[in-house]
């Protein structure tokens, strides 16, 4: 069974800096890619950045020059550093693994004051 392992969220002023980890365990023979997804209070889940196994890579507009997503295939990791927070990136984070199936981690809350 696929478990993933969120760490890293709480809370910062604006302009401050997080960095989330994810870590993927149980069986996964092939994985297409991991990443970040995050829903905002009142609003849909909504990509932050992921990366292929290729080693592609999409970021939301939003992030773009703020977040950096890093990956670690043999461990089965991701992480997502944060910087230049805004209190528009509040929300719940969740990690995504995506082989045959995708796979979501239970969230992890990062909250931005002004």
């Amino acid at each position: 069974q696929v478990q993933l392992v969120e760490s890293g969220g709480g809370s910062v002023q604006a302009g401050g800096s997080l960095r989330l980890s994810c870590a993927a365990s149980g069986i996964i023979p092939r994985i297409i890619a991991m990443g970040w997804y995050r829903q905002a209070p009142g609003q849909g889940r909504e990509l932050v950045a992921i990366k292929g196994t290729d080693g592609s890579t999409i970021y939301a507009d939003a992030v773009k020059g703020r977040f950096t997503i890093s990956r670690d295939n043999a461990k089965k990791t991701v992480d997502l550093q944060m910087n230049m927070l805004q209190p528009e990136d509040t929300g719940v984070y969740y990690c995504l693994l995506a082989d045959a199936r995708n796979y979501w981690g239970q969230g992890t809350q990062v909250t931005v004051s002004s």
